[in-house]
C-alpha cells in the first residue's frame, strides 16, 4: 500500500499491484529471462520431436504474435486505426535485409550462412532488426503525425497509402548485386537501393530460428504489458475512450498518438527483419500490401483490442488454422470465413475483450458499507 496526498490534503491510501512483471530490480527481468528459457527450448529440443514443417508454423505464429501485439499499441491501446502495418514490417525487412546481405558481401565475400548458433553472422542478423527496427520508429513517427488531425477512416486511409507508397517505392528499385561484385559496384547500381525491385531481395542469409523469434516475442510481449499497465498506457487508453476528457484531464493526447506509432512501428520493423530472413521466404514488394495488413488487423480485432493475451492466442490461431486446414484446400477458405463470422457474432468485443486472461477468473471487490450516520 502506498500513500498519497488529493488536493484537499487527506491523504488517501492507494493499493499497487505487485506483479513479476511489473516489478524492479531481479524480479523485472524474470519474464525475458524465462522467454530466453522458453526458446532455448524450442530451439534445441521442437524440432527433433515435430519435424521441420510444423517448428515451420511456430516459428510463423511468433513472428505473427510480435506483428499483431504491436499492431494492438496502435489499434488496441490508443484507439487509432491503422491498416498500413504491412508496410512497416516490409520497410523493416528491407533494410535488415540490405545490412545483413551487403555486410556479409563486405565481411565474408559470401551471403551464405557465416557461423553457428550465436556465432558472428547471428548477431550481424540481430543488429541488422535492430537498425530495421530503428527505421521503421523514424516513419512510425512521420506516420503518426497525420494522426493528430485525422481519425477513424480518415486515418485508415493515410496508413493504407503508407503502405502502397512503399510498396511501390520498393518495386523501383535496382537489381541485387552479387556479393563478389559488391566492393566493385558504381553508383548507378546502388542507387536507387539494389533490394531487387518487383522481384523481390532474393539471397538474403537466413538466420531466423525459434530462438531469436521467441526471445523477441517475449521482449515485444513485456515491454507491451509494462507499457499498458504504466502511466504511459493509462493515458493512450485514455485517449482511445475520450479524446476531449483525457485532453480535460491534462493528457497530451498528441504526443500519445505519435508515440503509439513510433512504439508500434519499432516492434513491426524487427518483426520484418525476422521475416525476411526466414528460410523458404523471399520478402517481396508485395508483402506491404493490403492482405497482410488486414490480417493483422483481424487478429486484434478478434483478440479484443487492448488485450495482450488475447491477441496472442488470436494471432496462434489465425496462423495455425489456414495450415492445418490444407487437406480441405476446396474448403479451407469457406471454413476459415465462416469461422470469423461466427466469432464476430458470437464475441463482437474479441475473444477477451479488454482483459488479460489472468483477470478472468478475478472477482470484483464489494464496495465497502457505509456507515451509517445517526
Amino acid at each position: 500500500m502506498t500513500q498519497s496526498a488529493n488536493r484537499s490534503g487527506t491523504v488517501e491510501r492507494t493499493g499497487t499491484a505487485v506483479l513479476p512483471w511489473g516489478a524492479n530490480g531481479f524480479f523485472g527481468m524474470m519474464p525475458i529471462i524465462v522467454g530466453i528459457g522458453f526458446a532455448v527450448l524450442l530451439h534445441f529440443v521442437l524440432p527433433k520431436s515435430i519435424g521441420p514443417y510444423y517448428s515451420r508454423i511456430v516459428t510463423d505464429v511468433g513472428i505473427a504474435i510480435i506483428l499483431a501485439v504491436s499492431l494492438n499499441i496502435v489499434n488496441g491501446l490508443t484507439g487509432q486505426f491503422s491498416i498500413g502495418h504491412a508496410g512497416f514490417m516490409t520497410l523493416g525487412g528491407y533494410v535488415a535485409a540490405f545490412v545483413t546481405y551487403y555486410v556479409s558481401s563486405i565481411l565474408w565475400e559470401s551471403t551464405t550462412r557465416h557461423g553457428g548458433f550465436l556465432g558472428s553472422g547471428e548477431w550481424l542478423f540481430l543488429f541488422s532488426c535492430i537498425i530495421g527496427g530503428i527505421v521503421t520508429a523514424i516513419a512510425g513517427y512521420v506516420v503518426g503525425l497525420p494522426s493528430l488531425r485525422l481519425r477513424g477512416d480518415y486515418l485508415a486511409i493515410v496508413t493504407l497509402g503508407f503502405g502502397e507508397i512503399i510498396r511501390v517505392i520498393l518495386q523501383q528499385t535496382g537489381k541485387v548485386i552479387d556479393p563478389e561484385a559488391v566492393k566493385s559496384a558504381t553508383w548507378s547500381q546502388i542507387i536507387p537501393p539494389p533490394v531487387g525491385g518487383a522481384v523481390g531481395f532474393d539471397g538474403v542469409p537466413k538466420y531466423t530460428n525459434l530462438f531469436w523469434v521467441y526471445t523477441i516475442m517475449a521482449i515485444t510481449l513485456v515491454v507491451a504489458y509494462r507499457l499498458k499497465s504504466s502511466s504511459v498506457g493509462r493515458a493512450m487508453i485514455s485517449v482511445r475512450e475520450d479524446e476531449i476528457a483525457a485532453q480535460a484531464m491534462g493528457v497530451n493526447i498528441s504526443r500519445e498518438k505519435v508515440r503509439s506509432f513510433v512504439i508500434a512501428a519499432f516492434f513491426a520493423g524487427v518483426g520484418g527483419g525476422l521475416y525476411a530472413h526466414e528460410p523458404g521466404v523471399i520478402i517481396s514488394p508485395n508483402d506491404a500490401g493490403f492482405q497482410r495488413s488486414f490480417d493483422y488487423v483481424i487478429m486484434t480485432v478478434l483478440g479484443g483490442r487492448g488485450s495482450i493475451s488475447g491477441v496472442v492466442i488470436a494471432a496462434a490461431i489465425l496462423t495455425a488454422l489456414p495450415e492445418f486446414l490444407r487437406d480441405f484446400a476446396e474448403y479451407r477458405l469457406i471454413v476459415y470465413a465462416l469461422l470469423l463470422i461466427i466469432m464476430m457474432l458470437v464475441r463482437p468485443q474479441g475473444l477477451l475483450g479488454i482483459h488479460e486472461i489472468w483477470n478472468l477468473r478475478r472477482k470484483p471487490k464489494s464496495p465497502p458499507i457505509a456507515e451509517e450516520v445517526k
